[in-house]
């Protein structure tokens, strides 16, 4: 489907850029950042403008973490466990949740462009959490708009190494969110230690 989808941003452009942005915002298997990183290589290229590509990847992005949100909102706990159906996915909603209560808008923010497999799950939550509107949103913005600057400059900067930034890029997320997930993991282990000790 990846593949798919490359070949048809020269054809639809920013349209799609938006939506694809905006569907992975809720949580659906969508490549948006090689998106916005090939869309900003075509851009080096004249076939499409470097603003609108940056424009297009935050509108989708901004729109899909206020739906996202919304959602989470009117749902509760509840509708974002609906996602939680298999192992991995349930420690990531976990670590979202840990994310969103700990670190509030600091993780919402990270959340957008440092550690995005938990992106989805973290305005969900922010929403079920009641987390003020206007302080999501202003972590939301700033977020993503860190987010499609960093892929769309590196897009247009390395045209001619999309594919090889993008496998780079990858494999430094997973290894921050991996690093994320443990400290929150083991900050979740000392606050229950927290707890028993007094209670007794």
């Amino acid at each position: 489907m990846t593949d798919a989808l490359l070949e048809l941003v020269p054809v639809w452009g920013p349209w799609l850029l938006a939506a694809v942005t905006f569907g992975s915002c809720l949580a659906l298997p969508l490549p948006a950042s090689l998106m916005v990183l090939t869309a900003g290589g075509l851009a080096a290229g004249g076939d499409m403008a470097l603003l609108a590509v940056f424009a297009a990847a935050v509108g989708g992005a901004l729109l899909g973490d206020q739906t996202a949100y919304a959602l989470g909102r009117a749902g509760g706990r509840p509708l974002v466990m609906r996602f939680a159906h298999t192992r991995p996915r349930q420690a990531t909603v976990a670590r979202a949740e840990v994310l969103v209560h700990r670190h509030g808008l600091v993780g919402v923010y990270l959340s957008r462009w440092l550690f995005s497999p938990l992106a989805p799950y973290v305005c969900y939550l922010a929403g079920a959490a009641r987390m003020a509107h206007r302080r999501f949103s202003a972590a939301s913005v700033a977020g993503e708009v860190t987010w499609a600057g960093i892929y769309t400059t590196l897009g247009f900067v390395f045209a001619e190494s999309v594919a090889q930034i993008g496998a780079a890029l990858g494999n430094v997320t997973a290894g921050l969110t991996a690093a994320l997930l443990v400290v929150l993991g083991l900050l979740a282990v000392r606050a229950m230690h927290r707890r028993r000790v007094d209670k007794d």
